[in-house]
């Protein structure tokens, strides 16, 4: 994954600061990622998704609101309405730039942002809220003692998440001007609803009134045992893992990827990264493949025989269960260890070293059985067996 500045001017005229994640290899969409109130774009939520989804292909921005982060402005300044500015204002120079956003995706009041800047945003077709509220106004809460203070003179330093901020009284009239339920219900992208039961910050009854108000095709997932900021790291990978999954099946790139790559393929091409480094593309699955640092590599992947010698892995591992399946035996796991030397002195100079193991209540004669089967894995047929290579040309820019 490459990281890269991607600053922009705001509608109000303030420099805002963004950082573009952009997968190995060209990205398939684009998403833009809203953070949550008073934080920023670094934060873990805002980080992992962002990595999960160029795992996928998916490029993703994410900043910094007005008067947050590295962004210029005064966070007093700042309303709701403002922030859906910026929002669109960063998608319109997405698509100025060649990418324009096919995902929104929001965090806590980043969610409701999107939500009411998807309609804006011709681009979007998919929408994807963690712990969002349904009523903006909720967010007045946080402000505790504050908020009376702020009502009545206009003015409050307040206490957000353990930080102060200088608030005014234009942020809560501002959020009065927003009909959520009526967006939301008019939102004709397909969306996705993240929320912990025990959200004590946002309780989960606004997950229920956003996904009651909007029509389909929508989703919900429960993010069990989460805290309102996914700061347990878990919480949040898997939250990413969800978003990535239900996103491709809306932003159109699937089905490119498949038409433009045939399952009988495997396409192998060059990221620009280090000197070696590939992409591999397996019909809508992409990893990287690399060679180590001790001979010039980035070792940000797995070298070419660690690849052959996982396929004889992962053949060895499914035959084996597809045996043990149609035996009707008590295998619990199996696993395949797979090592490789070469040898010059040696023909073939090649050896790969296989050591298995099966978990299970199997006899002696049932594991001999099962040992001799791994013989007759396909790809240990192709290795010993030697196999023919065609090559051809492909002229390309």
């Amino acid at each position: 994954m490459a990281t890269e500045p991607f600053d922009f001017k705001s509608a109000d005229g303030h420099q805002l600061s963004g950082r573009l994640d952009l997968p190995d290899g060209s990205p398939r969409a684009y998403a833009l990622f809203a953070h949550c109130f008073t934080c920023t774009k670094n934060s873990i939520a805002a980080v992992r998704i962002a990595r999960a989804l160029t795992q996928r292909g998916i490029g993703v921005l994410r900043f910094d609101f007005t008067g947050l982060g590295e962004s210029e402005g005064d966070f007093a300044d700042s309303t709701f309405s403002g922030n859906v500015r910026d929002l669109v204002g960063a998608a319109a120079q997405m698509k100025a730039a060649g990418m324009p956003p096919k995902l929104l995706i929001g965090h806590s009041l980043g969610g409701a942002a999107v939500l009411a800047a998807a309609g804006d945003i011709a681009s979007v077709t998919a929408v994807a809220v963690l712990a969002a509220p349904f009523d903006v106004q909720h967010v007045t809460q946080q402000f505790g003692e504050g908020l009376a203070t702020l009502m009545e003179q206009g003015e409050a330093r307040v206490d957000l998440g353990g930080r102060p901020f200088n608030m005014r009284r234009s942020f809560i009239d501002d959020l009065r001007q927003h009909d959520q339920g009526a967006r939301i219900a008019d939102l004709k992208r397909a969306l996705l609803v993240l929320h912990s039961p025990t959200d004590q910050t946002v309780g989960v009854e606004h997950a229920g009134a956003i996904f009651q108000a909007a029509k389909h095709p929508k989703s919900y997932v429960s993010l069990a045992d989460a805290d309102h900021l996914l700061t347990r790291p878990s919480d949040a990978a898997y939250a990413a893992d969800v978003i990535a999954a239900w996103a491709s099946r809306y932003l159109g790139s699937d089905q490119e990827l498949v038409a433009e790559i045939p399952d009988s393929r495997i396409v192998v091409e060059e990221t620009g990264g280090g000197k070696y480094q590939v992409v591999v593309k397996a019909g809508a699955m992409r990893f990287i493949a690399d060679e180590p640092v001790s001979v010039g590599g980035l070792g940000s992947g797995p070298s070419p025989f660690d690849l052959l010698a996982s396929a004889l892995g992962a053949c060895t591992t499914m035959t084996l269960r597809m045996y043990a399946e149609q035996k009707g035996w008590p295998v619990n796991q199996i696993r395949t260890s797979i090592g490789h030397e070469k040898d010059k002195e040696q023909s073939p100079p090649d050896l790969f070293t296989r050591e298995i193991t099966v978990a299970g209540d199997l006899d002696e004669a049932q594991r001999a059985r099962m040992i001799e089967i791994a013989e007759r894995c396909p790809v240990h047929r192709t290795l010993t067996a030697g196999a023919r290579i065609a090559t051809s040309e492909r002229r390309g820019g």
